[in-house]
C-alpha cells in the first residue's frame, strides 16, 4: 500500500468513525428524550449490586459493572465463577511498559465479555504517598507520571476489547484509615501536580469512559459532591465526557451529589438517587436538566458498550484472543524486579545439577493478589514450591517451611475441599455452592442459586479436610453473627461474635481472626468440618451481604526448631531460595499498616540462612515495601509483588535464566520505617494533612539527602548497558546504548530532569520520560523519547493555570533515579 493509499484509509477510517459517533449521540438524545422523571432518576441508581437498570422502551439493556484491577470478578464473588488474576498493579508498573499494561487490559476486557460484564471499576491511579499506605498494592506509583502512563495503558487496553473503564478513586483515596469520612487538606499545587496529574493524563491520552468518586473528602469537601474537582475541572478543563460513578455506599446526599456531578449512585435499589431524586426535582431543589446531564452520561456510557438500541458499539469486533495463562506468567517475569545480585548469583545454572533448598511457608502456600475488593479467585494458583518442582530435575529440590508469616488462623484452604450450603428455619436446603477456601463473600444478589436473604436461616460451610501434618490443629471464624462449629462430628464451640471497635466494613469482616477450639488430628486421615452461621435478620439494611469464615492453624510447631531445619537443609544445598511475604492482615483494602515489618519470625529465619549458605537467594511476596534488615547479607533479592495465579511458574523462569527479570521499581524502598518520608496517615479529628506538599517518594528523599535501600527506578538484569550518547531538544530527548553483556536483554531508559537554579519551591529533580530498548549481546539500540512541556510547568494558583518556569535544566538518561548515565543542558524559555 503506497503512503496516498494509507493517507486515504486513515481519512476513511476517521470519517467512519465520526459517523458511528454522531450515530450514537443521535441515539442518545432520542432515548433520553422518551424518558419521564421517575424512569430517569432510577436509572441513576443501581438496581441491585453490580447494574444498572434495562429500560426495554427505549431499547436499554441493564448496565454490569465489576471489580477488575488484576481480575474481572464477575456479579459472583465465587470459586465456581473463576477469573484469571494478573500480578498485582504495582508489578504492572515495574514493568514500565504502557504498551504491556494496554495487553493485559485487554485481557480483562475478554475476560469480562465473558463473564457478561460492560464496566470494569479499574483501574486504582492514587499515589503511593506513604508506604504505609494498606492499599498500595492495587495502586500504580508514586510518580504521576508513570502512573499516568501505565493507567492510560490499561484504560486503553480494557476499551480496545469494548469494554468501559471506572479510573479511580476520585481524588486523595491516598490511605484507608477513616476512608468513609477523613478530609485530605492538600494544598493546590501538589494537588494538580501529583494527586490529580495521573487522572489528567488518562483523561487525555486514553478517553475512559467513566470515573469513580471516592469516599473521602478534599479541602473540606465530600467527592461525590465536589463540584469544582468533577465539573469545573474533570469535566470541564479536561473535557472528561464519560459517567462518574460513586464508590459503593459513597453517595449521601441527594441534591449534593446531583449537583456536584455524580451521575450514579451505588450500589442500588437504596440510595440517595431513585424515588428521592424524582422528589428532589419535583420540589425545586434540583433542575431537570441536571439530572438530564447525568441520564445523557449513562446512555452515552450504555451506547459504547452496545447496550442501547440503534447506537453501534465503538467496538464491534473485539481483539484477538489472548492466553490468560500465558500472559499471566509473562506479566509476572515482566514486573519482577532484582534488586541485588551480587557475584552473579542469579541465574541459577540448573544444567550444573546444583541442588536447591528452597524454604519458606510462602514458598508453599503463595500469596498471589491482595485482599479486599480485588480478590477473585483463579482457576490454578502456580505456587514457587509448583514452579521451582516443575523446573529443576528430580531430586535437585528440598523444602522446609522455615517460619511461617504469621502465626494466626487463616481462611481454611490447603487440604480442604469445602462447599456452603443455605437453608431456610425448617432446615430445607435451598441451594449450595463451592468455595475456594472458608470463606463466604456474597454481597447483593451473589448467591447460589435458589438461595435468597428473605428465606435464609442459616449457611454450613462443610466438607472434608485432610491433614497434611499430624498434631493439634486450631479451627476458628472471622466475622460479626453466631456460630456453631463441628470437627469429626464433635461440636466444638458455639457463640456469637459481635462488632468491635472497627469503623470500616472491611476491616470488620476481613479483621482479627478468633481461634475457637483445638483438635488432634492425624496426616492423611480424612475428617468432616462443620461451621454454620445464623443468618441475620436484613430487612433493613442499605446493603444486603453475608461475609465469614472457616479458619484454620495447623500444628504449631516450635518457631527455632523450623528455622533450625530450614538452616540444615540450606547448608546441604548449593543454593539456598527463601521466599518471604506479608499477609491479608498487613496488606488489605480496609486499613493501613503500622509499621514495614515482615512478620512472624521470617527475618531470623533469613540472616540464619544466610549464615550457613552464602549463596542465599531472598524472594519478597509483598505488595509494596517492607524492610529487608538482612539485604547486604544475602546473595540477591528478588521483589515479585503479588505475582498473580502464574507466579510461581514465573519465578522458575528468573531464577533459572529463562527469562530475565524485567523490573524497575515503581515506588522508593526505605531501608527502615524510619527513613520514610511520609508516615501520617492517621486523621487528627477527622482531617490528614498533605503536609508534605510537593515532596512524596523519591522528591522527598533526595530533599532530605535519605539513601534509601533501593532508589526508584531501580532494578537489575542480567546483562549490562552502557550508554553512548544524549541528544536533547525542547520536545525530545534521543539516547544511543549498547548491550555490552552476554546475553540479551531489555533496558528501561529513564529521563529525569533538574532545575539548575530555581526561583520556586520544586523538587530537586523529577520523571520527565521513560522508554524500554531489547538488544542483543554487542548490539546498540537508539531511542527517542518525548519530553512534554507539563514537566518544566508548575500550578499557578494566582492565574489558575500552568504556567512554564523559564531556565537552565540538566537532562537526565538515568538507569534508576540514583544512577545517572548521561547528562546535558537545555535552556527552557
Amino acid at each position: 500500500m503506497t503512503d496516498a493509499d494509507q493517507a486515504r484509509e486513515q481519512i476513511s477510517g476517521q470519517t467512519r468513525g465520526q459517523t458511528r459517533e454522531q450515530t450514537r449521540q443521535d441515539a442518545v438524545e432520542t432515548a433520553l428524550g422518551k424518558l419521564d422523571l421517575d424512569t430517569k432518576a432510577r436509572l441513576l441508581a443501581g438496581q441491585d449490586m453490580w447494574s444498572l437498570p434495562a429500560v426495554p422502551g427505549i431499547g436499554l439493556k441493564s448496565l454490569v459493572m465489576s471489580d477488575g484491577p488484576i481480575g474481572v470478578r464477575g456479579v459472583r464473588w465465587t470459586a465456581d465463577d473463576p477469573s484469571v488474576a494478573l500480578p498485582s498493579p504495582t508489578a504492572l508498573a515495574a514493568a514500565w511498559d504502557p504498551a504491556l499494561a494496554r495487553r493485559a487490559g485487554r485481557l480483562l476486557a475478554q475476560e469480562a465479555r465473558r463473564k457478561g460484564v460492560h464496566v470494569l471499576l479499574a483501574p486504582t491511579v492514587n499515589l503511593h504517598r506513604s508506604p504505609l499506605g494498606g492499599r498500595h498494592f492495587e495502586c500504580y506509583s508514586e510518580d504521576p507520571l508513570l502512573t499516568g502512563a501505565v493507567g492510560s495503558g490499561y484504560v486503553n487496553g480494557v476499551q480496545d476489547g469494548g469494554v468501559g473503564t471506572t479510573v479511580k478513586h476520585f481524588v486523595g483515596n491516598d490511605a484507608e484509615t477513616e476512608r468513609f469520612t477523613v478530609d485530605c487538606a492538600i494544598a493546590p499545587r501538589p494537588l494538580r501536580e501529583l494527586y490529580l496529574a495521573p487522572f489528567e493524563a488518562i483523561v487525555a491520552n486514553a478517553h475512559p469512559w467513566g470515573i469513580m468518586t471516592s469516599y473521602n473528602r478534599v479541602n473540606g469537601t465530600t467527592m461525590t459532591e465536589h463540584r469544582y474537582l468533577v465539573n469545573e475541572v474533570l469535566r470541564g478543563e479536561w473535557g472528561f465526557d464519560g459517567y462518574n460513578v460513586s464508590d459503593w455506599m459513597a453517595a449521601r446526599s441527594t441534591a449534593g451529589d446531583i449537583e456536584g456531578g455524580l451521575d450514579v449512585a451505588m450500589p442500588g435499589p437504596q440510595t440517595v438517587y431513585g424515588p428521592a431524586l424524582a422528589e428532589a426535582v419535583r420540589s425545586g431543589e434540583v433542575a431537570e436538566a441536571t439530572v438530564d446531564g447525568a441520564v445523557r452520561n449513562v446512555l452515552r456510557l450504555a451506547a459504547r458498550v452496545g447496550l442501547l438500541e440503534g447506537a453501534p458499539a465503538v467496538v464491534a469486533e473485539p481483539p484477538a484472543h489472548l492466553d490468560g495463562q500465558a500472559l499471566a506468567r509473562e506479566l509476572a517475569v515482566r514486573g519482577s524486579v532484582l534488586v541485588r545480585n551480587e557475584n552473579g548469583a542469579l541465574p541459577l545454572d540448573a544444567a550444573a545439577g546444583g541442588s536447591v533448598a528452597l524454604i519458606g511457608a510462602a514458598a508453599r502456600s503463595a500469596r498471589v493478589l491482595g485482599g479486599g475488593s480485588a480478590t477473585v479467585f483463579p482457576e490454578r494458583i502456580v505456587s514457587p514450591l509448583d514452579g521451582l518442582t516443575a523446573a529443576l530435575p528430580e531430586g535437585a529440590l528440598t523444602f522446609t517451611v522455615g517460619a511461617d508469616p504469621s502465626d494466626e488462623l487463616s481462611p481454611a484452604d490447603q487440604g480442604f475441599e469445602l462447599r456452603a450450603v443455605c437453608r431456610d428455619a425448617s432446615g430445607a436446603v435451598l441451594g449450595t455452592g463451592s468455595l475456594p477456601s472458608g470463606q463466604v463473600q456474597w454481597i447483593g444478589d451473589d448467591l447460589p442459586e435458589g438461595a435468597a436473604y428473605e428465606t435464609m436461616a442459616s449457611i454450613e460451610v462443610t466438607g472434608r479436610f485432610v491433614p497434611r501434618e499430624s498434631g493439634e490443629h486450631s479451627f476458628g471464624t472471622r466475622g460479626l453473627g453466631a456460630f456453631a462449629l463441628s470437627v469429626g462430628g464433635t461440636p466444638l464451640w458455639e457463640g456469637v461474635q459481635e462488632m468491635g471497635d472497627e469503623a470500616d466494613p472491611f476491616e470488620a469482616f476481613f479483621g482479627a481472626p478468633a481461634e475457637r477450639a483445638r483438635t488432634t488430628l492425624t496426616e492423611g486421615e480424612p475428617v468432616e468440618v462443620s461451621l454454620t452461621y445464623q443468618v441475620p435478620d436484613m430487612t433493613a439494611m442499605p446493603l444486603k451481604a453475608i461475609m465469614f469464615s472457616l479458619l484454620h492453624l495447623g500444628p504449631r510447631r516450635d518457631a527455632d526448631e523450623l528455622i533450625a531445619e530450614s538452616v540444615a537443609a540450606a547448608r546441604a544445598a548449593d543454593t539456598a531460595v527463601v521466599v518471604v511475604a506479608t499477609t491479608e492482615r498487613v496488606e488489605s483494602e480496609g486499613f493501613d499498616r503500622r509499621d514495614l515489618r515482615l512478620p512472624g519470625r521470617q527475618d531470623d529465619l533469613v540472616s540464619a540462612v544466610a549464615a550457613a549458605n552464602p549463596n542465599t537467594v531472598v524472594v519478597v511476596n509483598a505488595g509494596s515495601p517492607v524492610e529487608l534488615p538482612w539485604r547486604e547479607d544475602v546473595a540477591a533479592v528478588l521483589l515479585t509483588w503479588f505475582p498473580g495465579q502464574e507466579g510461581g511458574a514465573a519465578l522458575a523462569d528468573v531464577l533459572l535464566g529463562d527469562a530475565e527479570p524485567g523490573g524497575r521499581l515503581p515506588t522508593t524502598w526505605p531501608a527502615e520505617f524510619a527513613d520514610a518520608p511520609v508516615t501520617e496517615v492517621v486523621p487528627t479529628e477527622g482531617r490528614l494533612e498533605y503536609g508534605e506538599g510537593l515532596f512524596i517518594g523519591y522528591r522527598a528523599y533526595e530533599k532530605h539527602g535519605v539513601t534509601p535501600a533501593y532508589p526508584f527506578g531501580h532494578g537489575l538484569g542480567y546483562t549490562d548497558w552502557s550508554y553512548e550518547s544524549l541528544e536533547v531538544t525542547p520536545d525530545s530527548v534521543r539516547v544511543r546504548l549498547t548491550n555490552t553483556g552476554t546475553r540479551p536483554g531489555r533496558e528501561t531508559v529513564q529521563v529525569y530532569v533538574a532545575p539548575l537554579a530555581d526561583t520556586v519551591e520544586r523538587p530537586a529533580s523529577w520523571l520527565a520520560g521513560f522508554a524500554g530498548v531489547e538488544a542483543g549481546p554487542g548490539e546498540s539500540v537508539e531511542t527517542e523519547i518525548p519530553l512534554p512541556a507539563r514537566a518544566f510547568e508548575i500550578w499557578d494558583e494566582e492565574a489558575r493555570g500552568w504556567r512554564p518556569v523559564a531556565g537552565s535544566y540538566e537532562v537526565r538518561a538515568s538507569h534508576s533515579h540514583a544512577d545517572t548515565r548521561l547528562k546535558a543542558t537545555l535552556d527552557v524559555t
